[in-house]
């Protein structure tokens, strides 16, 4: 998982997904956001939903998404018609984070609306309605305070059937965990210690159950900063890049951070806790050499 709004060029998205592919990791999730999250706003951004159309057209087996799109920087209709372009360029590789949107900031410097934070799951909940009606078959209308869809059969429908895989995430609160009970197919939960990876995944199985959704259908993932070296001296200097780029260190329970043994002693942690898959937030995202130590962990565990 790359944070794209940190200065991320296309060069660099191409040799990301290139090495990706060359070592097996199954798929390249990215952010979108339109300003850098980490003060730094002369870093450039490159729109998320065209960079997953280009790397669309330049890889061949890798899956793509956003983690996740804000409900407030487009029309639903918009959104949905990207994903399902996306979706025919990729040959049926795409996956879509969608949340309700959070950072004021960059609201305000692209003009944005930015409502009260009741509104803005309000809006969320009428996308997420709208985003699933216009993938599936036959026509589709909408009437909602936000949104009006007048009897559109959006064509072409996605290659993924019955629908692009949708995402929705976050700690778990009440109306989080409604929303993707009735909507989503995973559940992706955020910088969690183990501990609370394995809460907040049963409180996710009680929003399927209560939402009458099978429980082992419930797709659930985490999203964990990600900074590893094969020795100690390859780690430090990774771990200095990162204080003068970024201006963090690791947390040691919601980090999969430390020696290729440590990260997998997390990652086994994290299997054991409920988890299907770990988006690994790789903030040095020019270092493919990591990429290459993912293949690594994924074999010895």
């Amino acid at each position: 998982m790359i944070e794209g709004q940190e200065g991320v060029s296309w060069e660099q998205w191409r040799a990301l997904a290139a090495a990706c592919e060359e070592h097996h990791v199954p798929a390249l999730l990215r952010s979108d956001h339109y300003l850098p999250l980490g003060g730094h706003e002369e870093r450039p951004v490159l729109d998320a939903w065209s960079t997953i159309c280009g790397l669309a057209a330049t890889t061949t087996t890798l899956r793509l998404g956003t983690l996740v799109s804000p409900a407030t920087f487009r029309h639903p209709s918009v959104l949905a018609k990207a994903a399902v372009t996306a979706d025919h360029i990729s040959g049926g590789r795409i996956e879509v984070g969608l949340g309700a949107g959070w950072n004021d900031r960059e609201h305000a410097a692209y003009g944005f609306p930015f409502a009260d934070a009741p509104t803005r799951f309000d809006v969320f909940a009428e996308q997420l309605e709208i985003v699933r009606g216009l993938w599936g078959e036959g026509t589709f209308s909408f009437q909602g305070e936000h949104y009006t869809l007048d009897a559109v059969d959006a064509r072409p429908k996605p290659l993924q059937r019955p629908h692009l895989p949708l995402i929705i995430g976050g700690k778990a609160g009440p109306r989080t965990i409604a929303l993707a009970a009735r909507y989503a197919d995973e559940f992706n939960t955020v910088f969690a210690s183990p501990t609370v990876v394995r809460e907040r995944r049963a409180l996710a199985v009680a929003g399927w159950e209560q939402a009458g959704r099978d429980p082992t259908t419930l797709r659930y993932s985490v999203m964990l900063s990600y900074l590893c070296g094969r020795d100690s001296d390859q780690l430090h200097r990774r771990l200095d890049r990162l204080a003068v780029e970024h201006g963090q260190e690791p947390q040691a329970d919601t980090w999969v951070t430390g020696l290729p043994e440590q990260a997998v002693d997390r990652l086994r942690e994290l299997r054991d806790a409920g988890v299907d898959r770990v988006m690994l937030q790789m903030l040095l995202h020019d270092d493919l050499d990591q990429v290459a130590l993912i293949e690594e962990l994924a074999q010895a565990l």
